[in-house]
């Protein structure tokens, strides 16, 4: 795999139509500098809006992949992603003068050739791989979807399985084990599709407007007497004859593949995870994928690699043992002596919904606290219990956020509180935050103190994250 970063050297174009908006567009691909990353440029837009390839600004998935910020949307980039992670190019800024790419040929390449075209120079910095070192798993079982992520160091494979339970396509799968050896050749030519009970809906749903016979595959799922095969052909904009066929393929279009369709769905796959914001050393597995769960899955990656970043920057000798110790609470929190009260961060999800942290505090007899409470018989306070409990929740929403360093977290309610049992020197106490609700950048959070397996403490509370520099 590459180890350096690396961008195309000359500027390259492509024109044509967008697939659902039937718009003429152009798309340029120009040089980006390191760590730029991929993101999309409406240059047609006062402004020149960027639009990064992030999942983070995926806002509809209905029928490709479309990305926005603010009113700046890019419909259908799938293909587009695609051919750039399979050339593994890290850095491109790639302009549009609509907000749809032109479809080419259904397929990624003519993407590809112009990449090829434009050649590539390879950048000092190195590539800063997401190396899946856990399973990651997402399950959709009203349609039948799952999508796996399994441990594979220094290499990048995937195979999917498509079954539609239609005799012209049957069941297929594909795999793609080497993205310099195989993705040009084997599957960056493989055609969208669809299903002819589909192209009436989609036209009429305003979709597919630059779609034709030329640029997707339409597998026949079902008999058009002459009368409807005209209305399709007229709908479409074909004006030649329109055909069922015998091969169960529109007009009996000749595939490039024997499992083109199969091929098509491991492309998208690969541009819909381009949006995780990382290359992967990882197997992928993936069973009926579709756009949205490959959104849904993206996330969960993205999430990860966000997590695998803040222990680099933050605690690169993390161990599984725990992932943040004082050093690196130190470097994230604003507290200090005698009012930092956590010693470590054992646990930390931040999957969306399921976000989760869990610290430890050791309590010690040197504790300032205890020399006036109470002298004799010392016991923690409850409202430092509480403190300490915040602060876990503190270091949960800092990783969320970009530049913690830059942020303060101010607590705006404690509700629920309850003290069950004294916490006393030598206790090692456990904090577990949840997060119950949030609202742009106000959350609460649900959180227990526990000693031994026993609860301790417990409440809820309501924070607002700032800037430091906030009045």
């Amino acid at each position: 795999m590459r180890a350096q970063q690396r961008t195309v050297s000359n500027i390259s174009k492509f024109e044509g139509a967008g697939l659902h908006t039937g718009n003429p567009s152009s798309i340029e691909f120009h040089p980006a500098p390191e760590g730029y990353g991929i993101r999309f440029v409406r240059s047609d837009m006062a402004g020149s809006p960027e639009v990064p390839a992030l999942v983070d600004f995926v806002t509809d998935i209905s029928r490709g992949t479309t990305l926005s910020v603010d009113s700046a949307s890019v419909h259908t980039v799938e293909h587009v992603l695609a051919a750039v992670v399979g050339l593994e190019v890290d850095n491109v800024r790639i302009e549009l003068t609509a907000n749809e790419p032109p479809i080419g040929d259904g397929s990624a390449g003519p993407y590809v050739e112009a990449l090829l075209a434009a050649g590539f120079t390879d950048q000092s910095a190195p590539r800063k791989y997401l190396v899946v070192d856990e399973t990651v798993s997402y399950r959709n079982e009203e349609q039948g979807v799952e999508i796996v992520a399994l441990p594979l160091p220094n290499d990048y494979r995937v195979t999917v399985m498509v079954d539609y339970n239609n005799p012209a396509l049957g069941s297929q799968h594909t795999g793609l084990f080497s993205l310099e050896k195989e993705f040009v050749t084997e599957f960056s030519n493989a055609r969208t599709f669809c299903f002819l009970h589909e192209v009436e809906v989609l036209r009429d749903r305003g979709l597919i407007r630059g779609g034709n016979l030329d640029n997707a595959i339409v597998i026949v799922d079902r008999d058009l007497d002459e009368d409807a095969m005209h209305s399709l052909a007229k709908k479409l904009g074909i004006s030649g004859s329109v055909m069922l066929g015998t091969s169960g393929i529109l007009n009996d279009k000749k595939l490039r593949y024997k499992n083109e369709p199969a091929r098509h769905k491991l492309l998208d796959l690969l541009g819909d995870l381009a949006l995780v914001g990382a290359p992967m050393q990882a197997q992928i597995l993936a069973a009926r994928p579709g756009h949205a769960s490959n959104v849904e899955f993206a996330r969960k990656l993205r999430k990860l690699n966000e997590k695998k970043s803040l222990l680099q920057k933050y605690n690169p000798s993390a161990t599984r043992d725990f992932i943040f110790d004082i050093t690196a609470i130190e470097r994230i929190m604003p507290h200090r002596y005698p009012m930092l009260l956590v010693d470590r961060i054992l646990e930390m999800d931040l999957a969306e919904g399921h976000e989760r942290i869990l610290g430890l505090k050791n309590v010690t007899y040197n504790e300032p606290f205890f020399m006036g409470h109470f002298p004799g018989k010392p016991v923690m306070p409850g409202v430092l219990l509480l403190e300490a409990m915040a602060q876990t929740g503190g270091m949960l929403l800092l990783n969320a956020v970009d530049n913690p360093e830059g942020k303060l977290i101010l607590f705006m309610s404690i509700d629920k509180a309850k003290f069950r049992k004294p916490v006393v020197p030598g206790d090692q106490v456990l904090f577990e935050l949840r997060m119950l609700r949030r609202r742009g950048k106000t959350f609460v959070m649900a959180g227990e103190a526990k000693v031994e397996g026993q609860l301790v403490a417990e409440a809820e509370f309501m924070a607002a994250i700032v800037g430091r520099d906030a009045k």
